[in-house]
């Protein structure tokens, strides 16, 4: 291989003059060149390639050449679980800091509609705080329940996250869990009591499992499993006290529409049509709110904020 002529050893200072150094570290004398451009480069400066060795300038512009591979459904290939282990780490930091001000929870909680004190201003979703309906989902139920509450959704995060984060990628994974916390809320808010607060991951988490049903349809794996989750977990939402069920089923519903949605978008136009599909659904749940506030701020007498 050829080196420029041009080249110098760095000896106490001087050069000597037709020896070749590394072009990253003068002071390394080197008799190999970057097989693509030609440049001499050190051991440390050289990785191997399919025809000799490339310099790290050559390696990583050849990176930047390279087609990112996609995954099934479209989207970068997620290797690990990152997203996953965020939101498990979110919600858990998120808990401790309820404990140590307890709060977060009455200022995040999903919250209809209720008077702040006697004849007080209206607070809740009715009065604009459209924002709980989002960080109730990061915030589990208080009480001796929430611990409970937390372990459960995380636990369930933990193992049915990663394999959906795998098959759908970072980003529209991370869009169904949070579109799948927002139509909980959504169904929560137009079935519950305005006035009855509701906190948990629940919405999204049966998201996950409705994600987990479509995809297991649609890749041809045996849905029994999953089936069988979401029914014994249902019922359990039924039948004992003080559980939003209605969290559960908006959840899993939103989760489970936008995921067909992704899963079976023709590979013509699959990107545009996915997120025609996530506009839509979210459309939805901004008419639901509306539709909503509508009712409450007529039915109760609120007006700007205040009764009439």
């Amino acid at each position: 291989m050829a080196n420029p002529p041009d080249q110098g050893q760095y000896i106490e200072g001087q050069v000597v003059p037709g020896v070749p150094t590394c072009y990253r570290h003068p002071g390394r004398q080197t008799y190999v060149s970057c097989a693509r451009c030609g440049k001499p480069a050190c051991p440390d400066c050289l990785r191997p390639a399919a025809v000799g060795y490339q310099c790290l300038d050559c390696i990583s512009g050849g990176n930047h050449s390279v087609r990112q591979a996609q995954g099934r459904f479209g989207g970068a290939v997620a290797t690990n679980a990152r997203v996953t282990w965020a939101l498990i780490v979110i919600n858990v930091v998120l808990y401790l800091i309820q404990l140590a001000r307890p709060g977060l929870a009455t200022d995040w909680e999903m919250l209809g509609g209720a008077l702040a004190y006697r004849n007080g201003p209206l607070i809740g979703v009715a009065a604009g705080q459209w924002y709980r309906m989002l960080t109730s989902a990061f915030l589990p139920g208080t009480g001796s329940l929430g611990i409970l509450d937390i372990a459960f959704n995380m636990w369930a995060l933990w193992i049915v996250g990663p394999a959906m984060e795998r098959v759908l990628g970072r980003v529209r994974y991370l869009t169904v869990y949070l579109v799948s916390a927002l139509g909980g809320s959504v169904l929560y808010y137009l079935l519950a009591p305005p006035y009855q607060p509701a906190l948990g991951a629940s919405g999204a988490i049966f998201g996950l499992f409705g994600a987990w049903f479509v995809l297991s349809r649609r890749l041809g794996v045996d849905s029994r499993q999953v089936v069988l989750l979401i029914v014994l977990n249902l019922g359990i939402s039924f039948a004992v006290p003080y559980i939003a069920w209605q969290a559960h089923v908006g959840g899993l519903v939103a989760g489970g529409l936008l995921t067909a949605a992704y899963a079976y978008a023709p590979r013509n136009n699959r990107t545009a049509i996915q997120v025609a599909a996530t506009v839509a659904m979210i459309a939805i749940i901004v008419v639901g709110v509306l539709v909503r506030n509508h009712q409450l701020l007529s039915s109760y007498g609120f007006y700007g904020g205040r009764l009439f």
